[in-house]
Order: structure tokens, then C-alpha cells, then sequence
């Protein structure tokens, strides 16, 4: 029996540990104001995220100051739990510690950027105004605090302006030919018209109980502050990009030409995937998952009966008819009847579903066409909006049939709609955890979700399977192509040729899948390395347990956690399978 002593030590560190975890929750979110406003968290509606290097070298010395404080709570008090929150947590002040010093955030703007997905992640200048799509309008506060970041967007635009600047005089900025596509993305936004504005969607879709002098009244100001505020500073945006900054960048693409930019990719490396993978070994693993998917697209080639080469069945899926919808409209009900379609065989895998709704909705003109072919926003922690699986629809006849399950399955279920929405309601566990995301694990699921569809009955169709293992191979040439740019110096015309010698996707979203790699160095890794663990402990589990196997609860194991760095992951497995090899054999399990 412990000592009253020691039980006293044991809640002293318990409560430091869950104060900290708690304040630091409060403290990201307040200087993560449009993070917390995605997640339906609206005390500071009216805010933007202060990016002045004050506040950001602030926000270092913050974590700096949180990890000391770490120091002195006694871990070896805590329970399992509270240690595993513990490890978590610290690693994450740990990786924000040692990214600083890359100066990363020198570089806040390129042709991907959308609205915060995480904390230390603000929007963009030319799709901030996506944040508004995201957000509840229901009172009049809603409407006023929205008019007062209008007010305070020239503020935000010039803290951009100055990082870049900064980034110039430091030679820390992307090369010419993504950011050649910011100008374009800018004017679609210097409106004449207010109305016709993103800024403005909300003025558009006034609830009932806002009376209609009120409404007047608000769009009024809406206008104003859009045509004296929001236009000018996306003009002076657009004049620093077109006259400055783009003829200052490098016509080479990769991060090895920054200052300590092999050492920076090397991180990426270990943050995105969160192993210990080096570069060389991570190239070396897509050398041969392209070599492995290959021989498994030869054989479902020849299950079409398609007569001829690999590249030129390639060349037929990419540009016989039959593929393609003739119109977006089309695509989009396609895509609505398919969730529907998967949506009740989901049972036969999943024990534990998401209560939170999700919706199919078309990727916002705007940006479609500069953004690959589907992606997904959580839903509102508050239930304020649901999950959202974006769809393009920009060039249907660029976005073929035999993509859409396999993508179908990554962004909405059971890929990223369960991942996060489960999470997101694990209530007993620290709202850092319930919100987080290692890219790894939360990718990693998606892409593992992808080879659901031979288990759910989805990929009959010859060309349907072809279509997911065209995605897996996607997948696996990212290995190859992100590390060959960033480490192996590479050009952006070997990278987008490989990758056409070994996908049949569609040059459009080749070279925007190419260009994403070349702004955000590193992240791409992290899906095909994150779905071969997951399937590694899925077999590990199946060959532990035989017939005890149950792959419902694996999936709960590997879900109801919230988010993990792989390592944790793989050890929450082994613990499992360890615990169900110990426990009495009762009934038979279902569902392997």
C-alpha cells in the first residue's frame, strides 16, 4: 500500500501534469485564433493570428519555457496514462522547439495554402477568405465579429508581407514556379464589387431571426470594409509578390539550396513520418514500393483483357471517354451516390462509429484549380458544421471514374471522416490529444483505408481495383520524387516525369501533386510510410491471434486513441495483442 506521503507526491504531479496540459490548451488556442474558430471555439471570432516575428519568437520562447516546466513533474508518479500524455505532449513542444531554428515560418505563403488544419498552421492570404465557409453566422455577434477581422486583415496581410521580405533578405523563400501561381490566385480577388468578394459569403446567407434592418446594416459595413480594407491589402499583396518577390527566388526547386536546408529536409523527414527514416532510406523504401505495385498493376491490367504495354494502358485510362464524366455536375452525384453506397457496409469493419455527420461538397472555384482532386475538413468539435469531403470538379474530363472509390474511401469514410471525428469524441482524453495530428498516423489510416475496398466489396470492378492500386502507387512515387527534389537535387521535369512513367493520373494532377511537394517539403512522406506500419501491425495482430482475430476491434485499438506518432501506435498494438493472447477464450471472433 502506498504511503500517504507518496499518494500526495503521486496527485501533485497528476494535477501539475493535467493544469499544464489544460493552460497550454487555452494559451494555443488564443494565439491559434482562426485554429480555434475552425474548431467552433468563437471568443476570439474577431482575431487573426499575430504573425509578427515578435510573436513568433514570443511563442519560442513560450515553449522553451512550458518544456522547463515539464522538467518538474515527477513522470515516474504519474499513471500509464498520464505518462503517455505526458511523452506526447512534451514531443510536441520538443518538434515546435526544433523546427524554429529552420525558420520555416519565413516562408508562410504558397499556391496550397487553405484554412488552418492544426495549430501553428494560419491560413493563407489569397484563401483566407475560406475561413468564412467554416464558421457559424447565427447572431448578430457572429456577423460583428467577422467585420472586425475584415478590419484587421490589412494588419495580417502586411505581417506576411514582412516575413517574406525577411525570407528574401535571408534566401528562404519557394522557388519561382510554384509562386508564379499566387498572382493569379490574388487577382480572381481584386474585385470591384464587394458582393462578389469570398470576404462577403456571409452577408449572403443571413438566418431569419437576424432582423432585416440588421442585415442592411451589416452588409453595409461588410462592403466598406471590404472595398477600403480587404482589396487593398490583397493589391498590395499582389504588387510585393509580382514585383518582389518572385524575381527574387530561385528557378531550382528544393529545400537543399536554403540555409541548412539538408538538415532542415532531414527533420521534415523525422517530423512528418515520425520515425527515424533518413531520406536515402525513405527514397529507397518508394524505389521499391513502385517496383511492388507495378507487378500488381500488370496483373490487374491483364484482368481488363486490355491488350498492349503498361504505359499504354496508362495512356487509355487517361484518355478514353468512358472514364470521365461529362460534366461536374455529374461527377458531384457520382460521388454522393458512391459515399452512399459505402456508408452501410461500413458494419462489417467498424465497430465504433462517428456520431458527426459528413458532407460531399465541390472544392470552391477559387482554388480548384491549383489543389489535387479531393481533401477533407474535420468537423466543428461543437457540431456547428459538419465533416466536409471537397470534391473537384474543375476539368471533368481530368477526373477519372476509376480514382473515385479509392479516394472516396482516404477523405471521407473510413478515412479521414472516422480518424478525426472519433478522435475529436474521445472526451476522456486531453483536448491536445482529441485535436492532434501526427501526419503519419492520421494519413497513414487514410491510405490504409484505400485497400479497405477489396474487404468492403468496392473494387469488383477490375478497373475500380486498378484505380485504388493507381492510388497506392501515387503514394509510393511521392518517396521517391519529394526526396529526389529535396535531397537528391533532382528537377521539378525528372520529378513530374517519373511520376507520369509510373501513375496513369492526369498530367493536371501530376504537376499539381509535384508543385505540392515542392512548397511543403517532407509532408508527403508521411502516407505510404504511415499505412505500411498500419498494415504491418494489422498482420502482426492476424498472425498473433489466428482465429481470435477480430478486425472490428483493431480498428477501435488503432482509432479510439486520437492521433499517434507511429511508435506509440505500435506499441498500443502490441499490448493489445499481448491482452487478448492472455485472456480466456470465450466466443469466436467475426470479421477477420
Amino acid at each position: 500500500m502506498l504511503s500517504l506521503e507518496s499518494e500526495a507526491k503521486k496527485m501533485d504531479a497528476t494535477t501539475a501534469l493535467h493544469a499544464l496540459i489544460s493552460e497550454e490548451w487555452q494559451y494555443q488556442l488564443e494565439h491559434s485564433p482562426t485554429y480555434a474558430s475552425v474548431q467552433g471555439d468563437r471568443r476570439w471570432n474577431g482575431r487573426w493570428d499575430d504573425l509578427s516575428l515578435e510573436a513568433i519568437e514570443a511563442d519560442h520562447r513560450h515553449s522553451l519555457q512550458v518544456l522547463e516546466r515539464l522538467k518538474k513533474v515527477d513522470r515516474a508518479r504519474l499513471s500509464a496514462d498520464d505518462q503517455l500524455n505526458l511523452d506526447l505532449f512534451r514531443r510536441d513542444y520538443e518538434t515546435w522547439v526544433e523546427e524554429h531554428q529552420f525558420k520555416w515560418y519565413l516562408l508562410p505563403t504558397n499556391q496550397v495554402g487553405g484554412i488552418p488544419e492544426g495549430i501553428k498552421q494560419p491560413p493563407g492570404v489569397q484563401t483566407a477568405y475560406q475561413l468564412a465557409d467554416n464558421l457559424r453566422f447565427e447572431t448578430v455577434k457572429d456577423y460583428e465579429d467577422w467585420l472586425v477581422r475584415l478590419g484587421g486583415f490589412g494588419t495580417y496581410v502586411d505581417q506576411v508581407v514582412a516575413l517574406m521580405r525577411e525570407g528574401l533578405r535571408e534566401k528562404r523563400v519557394h522557388p519561382q514556379v510554384i509562386l508564379q501561381r499566387i498572382p493569379g490566385q490574388v487577382e480572381r480577388q481584386l474585385v470591384e464589387d464587394p458582393t462578389k468578394s469570398g470576404f462577403f459569403s456571409p452577408f449572403l446567407r443571413f438566418p431569419a431571426s437576424i432582423p432585416l434592418a440588421e442585415q442592411q446594416r451589416l452588409s453595409a459595413l461588410a462592403r466598406d470594409a471590404i472595398q477600403k480594407g480587404v482589396v487593398p491589402a490583397l493589391r498590395r499583396f499582389h504588387q510585393f509578390v509580382t514585383a518582389e518577390y518572385i524575381p527574387g527566388a530561385s528557378q531550382q526547386v528544393g529545400i537543399w539550396q536554403l540555409p541548412e536546408g539538408e538538415k532542415m529536409y532531414a527533420f521534415f523527414a523525422r517530423r512528418f513520418t515520425t520515425t527515424d527514416l533518413t531520406p536515402d532510406e525513405i527514397h529507397a523504401l518508394g524505389l521499391s514500393e513502385v517496383k511492388r505495385i507495378r507487378a500488381e498493376m500488370e496483373a490487374i491490367m491483364k484482368r481488363t483483357g486490355f491488350q498492349g504495354t503498361l504505359p499504354e494502358f496508362f495512356h487509355y485510362l487517361r484518355t478514353d471517354p468512358r472514364f470521365y464524366h461529362r460534366t461536374g455536375e455529374d461527377l458531384l452525384l457520382h460521388y454522393r451516390a458512391l459515399a452512399k453506397r459505402i456508408d452501410p457496409t461500413l458494419v462489417r469493419l467498424f465497430k465504433t462509429h462517428p456520431r458527426q455527420p459528413y458532407a460531399v461538397e465541390p472544392t470552391p472555384d477559387e482554388m480548384a484549380p491549383d489543389v489535387t482532386t479531393g481533401f477533407y475538413y474535420p468537423a466543428a468539435a461543437d457540431g456547428s458544421r459538419p465533416g466536409t469531403y471537397l470534391v473537384n470538379l474543375y476539368r471533368p474530363e481530368t477526373r477519372p471514374r476509376w480514382e473515385m472509390v479509392p479516394l472516396t474511401l482516404h477523405e471521407a469514410v473510413p478515412g479521414h471522416h472516422f480518424q478525426t471525428s472519433l478522435a475529436t469524441e474521445q472526451t476522456g482524453l486531453p483536448d491536445f490529444r482529441r485535436f492532434g495530428y501526427y501526419v503519419a498516423y492520421g494519413e497513414g489510416w487514410a491510405l490504409y483505408c484505400e485497400t479497405l475496398g477489396d474487404e468492403l466489396g468496392l473494387y469488383a470492378d477490375p478497373y475500380d481495383k486498378f484505380g485504388q492500386l493507381s492510388y497506392d502507387m501515387w503514394r509510393a512515387v511521392r518517396l521517391v520524387v519529394d526526396t529526389g527534389m529535396h535531397a537528391k537535387r533532382w528537377t521539378r521535369q525528372q520529378a513530374l516525369d517519373y511520376f507520369m512513367e509510373n501513375a496513369p493520373r492526369q498530367q493536371l494532377d501530376i504537376t499539381n501533386e509535384v508543385d505540392r511537394y515542392i512548397a511543403w517539403p517532407g509532408q508527403a512522406l508521411a502516407y505510404k510510410v504511415g499505412q505500411l506500419k498500419i498494415r504491418e501491425l494489422r498482420t502482426r495482430a492476424e498472425r498473433a491471434l489466428g482465429g481470435r482475430f477480430d478486425v472490428r476491434e483493431f480498428h477501435d485499438v488503432v482509432l479510439l486513441g486520437g492521433s499517434l506518432p507511429l511508435d506509440v501506435l505500435e506499441r498500443k498494438v502490441d499490448a493489445w495483442i499481448a491482452g487478448q493472447k492472455a485472456a480466456p477464450r470465450t466466443t469466436s471472433a467475426t470479421g477477420k
